[in-house]
């Protein structure tokens, strides 16, 4: 089965990074992610890098930009290149420092009254750029697709079969697509046929229940039998829960770790 990680951002914000790892461990996780290394002063990443080590915790990965490019730069915008690239080799070396050998990268929102062909090609020439970098650090980038409906409007990739088609025109083992099963779910649905089309270009996946973004089973999604078919098609990589929850967070962890022993 594909081994579960927890996105500790959307858990106990409150708490500092290392002590949210500590509660995921406790619930029966052995593998987590998160977003920016320097977003505020509870990103103690040295600190939750020792307690992953102390432990045998995974930390999955990490994001080398936000999803309007306010943090990191944009791809679509060729303006934003060298200071996108230059957060991409600042992301790699904190990346390197605490073990964890793949980032998500997210595309910047649209730029008014300027073509797609324009976006695309500055984001393929980013794409082009960055898989460089991480590959001859032999990490991997993740592009996200994300939803532009109900929570990134304005966002340029919010279409699977484009991420995919966009993955495999830049050829590089170090640049895969991130299927986030809510994001997809929302945009495009078929989720199932969707992996099984593009599993050859995916290197992760998110999930969060549809619609609301909480826990897994509270929605129209069957996650067991999305994970079922992922362990009958071979994927070996992480499984995400990106979610925000509505249970107690100890008692939600404890249930999605259930639900997803299956």
């Amino acid at each position: 089965m594909p081994r579960i990680d927890v996105c500790i951002e959307a858990f106990l914000e409150n708490l500092p990074l290392s002590e949210r790892a500590k509660r995921t461990y406790d619930a029966g996780f052995d593998a987590i992610e998160f977003w920016f290394y320097d977003m505020d002063d509870k990103h103690d990443v040295p600190r939750l890098a020792e307690f992953c080590r102390s432990k045998n915790v995974l930390i999955n990965n990490i994001v080398a930009n936000s999803p309007d490019g306010g943090v990191g730069g944009s791809l679509v915008n060729p303006a934003d290149r060298s200071k996108y690239l230059a957060r991409v080799k600042d992301t790699i070396r904190v990346a390197k420092d605490i073990g964890c050998d793949k980032m998500i990268t997210c595309t910047g929102n649209w730029i008014p009254d300027v073509p797609a062909s324009y976006h695309r090609k500055s984001m393929m020439d980013s794409l082009r750029a960055a898989s460089d970098l991480v590959g001859a650090e032999g990490m991997t980038m993740l592009v996200e697709v994300l939803n532009s409906k109900v929570d990134h409007a304005g966002y340029f990739l919010d279409n699977l079969d484009e991420g995919a088609a966009i993955c495999r025109e830049v050829n590089s083992p170090a640049m895969k697509v991130l299927f986030d099963v809510y994001h997809i779910q929302i945009m495009q649905g078929n989720i199932i046929a969707r992996i099984e089309k593009h599993l050859d270009v995916i290197g992760h996946f998110h999930s969060a229940g549809v619609p609301g973004r909480h826990e897994l089973d509270d929605g129209e999604l069957n996650y067991p039998k999305i994970l079922r078919k992922l362990d009958e098609l071979g994927y070996k990589g992480c499984f995400g829960l990106e979610y925000w929850p509505k249970l107690p967070v100890d008692e939600s962890l404890r249930r999605m770790r259930e639900l997803t022993r299956v």
